[in-house]
């Protein structure tokens, strides 16, 4: 018994020296987090946030008890979040940027990282995530991710919140998607300018310009001054159709700054919207002579010339803002466009070659070539590139619209109806696109794939969405109703598009009258050309094999191509 008793207290005494010695071994790490607790509240610099930072880890790698381990992850998570922060400042506070600007990118993004997984609430870190990965060369996937999380969790934090949702609505490709967050910014934060301004500008590209402009003015109200507030509220008013008014404004702004150009430059956009091409280039001389090497200034000149029939002053214009900045891809694919407007295609097709070589995967520029080699009649070379593109997105709607149209060039009315139909579905507001697809549609001469009910829903919408002011768009919708029988409205409609075309147009407008004038739908059928190269010519039609059955047809869309416009 009494060795038992004895034997029972040396294990009380082992367990108790054991228990205290565990305790001990648990909080080694106390007096480190002790001193990190003091120099984050005494910390001013990023080395002293390094120090925080060492000794929280060192804490954590000695030993705490739950509690102490827990409040050391807490503290180690905001010192990095602020590290993070601060060499991020370093970016975007800094003009002009730090050439280093990749190197601060990464330090923060691994500081910032680190942070989030800690604490994944933290929501001024994923909005700092988001931004250093919209910067080039970021990964657009993580920042879209981030963005959520910043709008997630900055809820309690109303400016944070708003800068979240702003910054993920311009990420934004569907509209309704931008204006609910930019709708939910403006209810957090209903008295900050730079909110109401980008709600402003969301709502400038829908047909609620009146609630725009109460945006623009609303933001006014709080900066009175803000210039660009002004410019972007004169061209609300332009939209409007309320010109003196936005010219009115623009004066204003000018008087904040007579140095700037830029009101000038808004007012030769008015002129041009009302339009008055003359008097847009009158401001843009103007402008031009208080800053010869501004280059929105060229382009927008450029712009206007090539609409007054001028293209050699608007090479000119777009061959100086090249020298200025050589391979400037807006001006490139510009003066390709011009080139081939003038058929002069080689070179137009040489310019935005030597834009691939620098930028391979530059779809835009594709696109343009692509474009270039329908016009010169290579619709093969075409729609491999359009292919190609299709290939890799297949819900590109440019491309399958260009597609359509090259495969319309070479008579393969099935395909080229089936490549409408997707682009359609994808962009259903595009005139262009529902003028080609309406227009095969009446005109094919394959019974089998004509649809003139459909063709004049088509149309219509086009002629629509053009104020019925477009010549060859008036002819589809002539060409629908003839397809339908009602040839006295086909030649009503032949008519206003004969009045409102150009010389070069009325000889196949006149074409498409004569034939309901006698009682006759007019048809169409492209043959390919003899050779698939440079400057070639369509020889005479022949009769092809009959193509294959197309899907019921629906309707597709993609926009024509115009001329950048200048920024």
């Amino acid at each position: 018994m009494r060795c038992w008793i004895q034997c029972g207290w040396l294990m009380l005494a082992i367990g108790v020296g054991l228990g205290g010695g565990l305790a001990r071994a648990a909080n080694e790490g106390q007096d480190d987090l002790d001193k990190a607790t003091q120099a984050k509240i005494n910390a001013k610099t990023l080395s002293d946030l390094s120090e925080v930072i060492r000794l929280c880890e060192s804490a954590l790698a000695k030993g705490l008890d739950e509690e102490n381990a827990r409040f050391a992850k807490e503290l180690l998570a905001s010192t990095l979040s602020q590290r993070g922060i601060d060499y991020s400042k370093m970016i975007f506070d800094s003009l002009p940027p730090d050439p280093r600007w990749p190197q601060y990118r990464r330090v923060a993004l691994e500081d910032l990282e680190k942070a989030v997984k800690l604490d994944p609430t933290q929501a001024e870190a994923h909005l700092r995530i988001a931004q250093l990965n919209l910067l080039p060369d970021g990964d657009a996937k993580r920042a879209a991710e981030a963005l959520d999380q910043a709008v997630k969790h900055s809820q309690s934090e109303p400016p944070l919140h708003a800068q979240a949702l702003m910054l993920r609505a311009g990420q934004q490709t569907d509209l309704d998607k931008k204006l609910a967050d930019l709708n939910e910014a403006v209810r957090v934060a209903p008295q900050d300018p730079a909110v109401l301004r980008a709600r402003g500008a969301a709502l400038a590209q829908t047909p609620k310009l009146a609630e725009a402009l109460a945006d623009f003015d609303l933001a006014l109200k709080y900066e009175p001054k803000h210039a660009p507030t002004l410019e972007a509220k004169a061209l609300v008013l332009a939209k409007m159709k309320k010109y003196d008014e936005a010219l009115a404004v623009l004066d204003e702004v000018r008087k904040l700054d007579p140095k700037s150009v830029n009101p000038l430059v808004q007012r030769a956009r008015v002129q041009a919207m009302k339009p008055d091409l003359q008097a847009a280039l009158e401001e843009l001389d103007a402008a031009h002579r208080q800053e010869p090497s501004h280059l929105a200034v060229l382009l927008l000149r450029a712009t206007v010339y090539q609409e007054l029939k001028q293209p050699e002053k608007a090479l000119a214009d777009l061959e100086k803002a090249l020298a200025l900045r050589p391979n400037f891809e807006t001006a490139m694919r510009f003066r390709a466009r011009l080139l081939a407007g003038e058929k002069k295609f080689e070179e137009a097709i040489a310019q935005v070659e030597e834009l691939l070589k620098t930028e391979p995967d530059n779809t835009e520029a594709q696109l343009e070539l692509a474009l270039i080699f329908t016009a010169n009649e290579q619709y093969e070379r075409a729609i491999q590139i359009y292919s190609e593109l299709i290939a890799k997105d297949a819900s590109n709607a440019l491309a399958l619209r260009g597609r359509g149209d090259a495969l319309l060039g070479l008579g393969k009315h099935a395909e080229a109806i089936a490549d409408y139909e997707k682009a359609w579905k994808l962009q259903p507001k595009d005139p262009g696109l529902l003028n080609n697809f309406a227009w095969v549609l009446c005109t094919s001469p394959f019974d089998q794939l004509r649809n003139g009910k459909r063709a004049l829903e088509l149309a219509t919408e086009a002629c629509r969405l053009t104020d019925y002011k477009q010549a060859h768009i008036l002819s589809t919708l002539g060409a629908a109703y003839a397809e339908l029988g009602d040839f006295k409205t086909a030649m009503e409609w032949s008519q206003k598009a004969v009045a409102a075309g150009s010389p070069d147009q009325k000889e196949a407008l006149l074409k498409e009258l004569e034939s309901y004038k006698a009682g006759k739908p007019f048809r169409e059928l492209k043959t390919p050309p003899a050779a698939d190269k440079p400057n070639a010519k369509q020889p005479g039609k022949t009769k092809p094999n009959p193509p294959q059955k197309a899907p019921v047809p629906a309707k597709q869309s993609k926009p024509d191509p115009k001329p950048p416009a200048a920024k």
